[in-house]
Formats: structure tokens, C-alpha cells, sequence
């Protein structure tokens, strides 16, 4: 029975590894750049905090959010279930401040 929770453990937290996270990003915004329109294409950029490496900068247009969304929306399945979370948390994130730019 421990060694089941300890595995789960590792593997949540592997999931929230930055080198993790790195690399999803980049996954993500590959595949935003592929769907969006050549004009919004240099609006999506992420950048990692060389410190904080778990902090990451996303850089992007207003106009090019829809196309994150559908990104993360296509791998999340594919990432480990921690990862998965986070995106989801990054994509509440970017609803609310869009939301607030409506208002």
C-alpha cells in the first residue's frame, strides 16, 4: 500500500518538474502557432524564468489566446495528470483575464 502511494506521489510530482512543464509549453505553442493566421503568429511566446524556473512569462495577444486554448485543449490528454492540471489552471487563468478586458 505505501509503495502504490509513494509511486503516485513521484508521479504528481514528476508532472510538475519544470523541465516538465518546459517542455508542454512548447508543445502548446507549437501547435497554437500551426492553427493560428500568419499575422497573429508572433504573438504567442513563452518564456521560462532563468531563478524561478518554475515561473514561466506567456506572452500573448489577445487575439491569439483562442488559439492556446485549443492547443492545451489537444494535449492535455496526452500529459502526465499533474501537467494536465496546471493547464487547466493556466487556461482558468487566461479566461479571467479576458473576462476582465470585457468589462
Amino acid at each position: 500500500m505505501m509503495r502504490h502511494i509513494d509511486k503516485s506521489v513521484r508521479s504528481l510530482r514528476a508532472g510538475l518538474d519544470p523541465d516538465e512543464l518546459s517542455f508542454w509549453y512548447g508543445v502548446i505553442v507549437r501547435d497554437a502557432l500551426d492553427i493560428a493566421p500568419p499575422w497573429l503568429q508572433g504573438k504567442i511566446k513563452v518564456e521560462q524564468d532563468p531563478i524561478l524556473s518554475m515561473r514561466f512569462k506567456l506572452d500573448i495577444s489577445r487575439r491569439a489566446v483562442r488559439y492556446f486554448m485549443i492547443a492545451v485543449e489537444k494535449n492535455r490528454s496526452e500529459m502526465p495528470y499533474s501537467t494536465g492540471l496546471y493547464f487547466l489552471k493556466v487556461q482558468e487563468r487566461l479566461e479571467t483575464e479576458m473576462n476582465k478586458s470585457l468589462v
